[in-house]
């Protein structure tokens, strides 16, 4: 008895209708959402809650939603804007001024503990940031430093996965033999580091620079311990703080109460940033993330 193979015109519908399977159970769980958060924040209360939940409400609504927002606690949605472009770029520069070295020196250089010293890295990057929390208030604590803008910035400043994605980096996808060339026309090792490891690094230093700054970007637990007042605060705590003060949420709110379509811009508001860098990036993020999948 003969069985008879599928033919490729089927192998290729099977193929198909899986993928826009797959694509549609994306669409649904995660493009509706955002589609329905950037309707929302064109709506007025009644709408958002009566009308279609995919409809347009109106640009007058969006501007309304807009004064709203800025007028609550005068202003403090852009201060708190500003402190976490604040301490988003302070501790990237900081990042990026401690990761590259730190990999081209574990990736090049050979020492005792080494081998050590990436195992702990690599057990760190894998630890969840809010294990890390306690122990972080202890030390920040210990140095007179809670309430302070360092108290932030200086826990990101090292970003072990930074360092991990130059180790990698320095290890696969660049050429020894050309640092070693370097090295006997005469040029120091920190020479060879600056003049020819580091222009080759452009791809990973954007990579590192891009996940650096969302992860200080979108940053909530650590500010929310560490820093007690309200003028302090990056914009990821300030949305928190709008979210207890909307009457659905906390029938607490009183006088000062925001609206949830004030509440979906903010939401916006606070992930355009992120948003903006990415597409920015993104040529960049490419290279960087495929940098070192090949080897010559």
């Amino acid at each position: 008895m003969l069985i008879k193979s599928k033919t490729p015109a089927t192998s290729s519908t099977s193929y198909r209708l899986l993928a826009g399977s797959v694509l549609t159970v994306f669409v649904v769980f995660f493009v509706l959402p955002v589609l329905w958060l950037v309707l929302a924040a064109t709506k007025t209360d009644q709408q958002l809650v009566h009308g279609h939940p995919l409809s347009f409400g109106s640009f007058q609504a969006l501007l309304d939603n807009w004064d709203s927002l800025t007028g609550f606690q005068d202003g403090a949605i852009l201060l708190w804007l500003g402190n976490s472009a604040l301490y988003a770029v302070i501790s990237l520069v900081i990042t990026l001024g401690v990761s590259v070295p730190a990999g081209y020196a574990l990736a090049m250089t050979e020492f005792r503990g080494r081998r050590t010293l990436l195992i702990a890295t690599l057990i760190v990057m894998l630890m969840p940031t809010a294990t890390l929390v306690v122990p972080l208030f202890l030390e920040i604590n210990a140095a007179r430093l809670i309430g302070t803008m360092w108290s932030i910035v200086l826990p990101y400043a090292f970003y072990p996965f930074g360092v991990y994605l130059t180790y990698i980096y320095f290890t696969t996808a660049v050429p020894k033999d050309l640092l070693a060339a370097a090295r006997m026309d005469g040029c120091s090792e920190f020479g060879v580091f600056r003049h020819v490891a580091l222009p080759l690094a452009t791809p990973v230093i954007a990579l590192v620079g891009f996940f650096s700054f969302v992860a200080n970007w979108t940053n909530y637990f650590l500010p929310y311990v560490m820093l007690p007042e309200s003028d302090q605060m990056p914009i990821q705590v300030g949305v928190g703080n709008l979210l207890s003060s909307v009457p659905q949420f906390n029938p607490t709110a009183g006088s000062l109460a925001v609206e949830r379509p004030q509440l979906a811009l903010a939401t916006l508001v606070a992930i355009t940033p992120v948003l903006v860098v990415f597409l920015f990036a993104q040529r960049f993020l490419v290279s960087g993330m495929l940098a070192g999948a090949t080897k010559e």
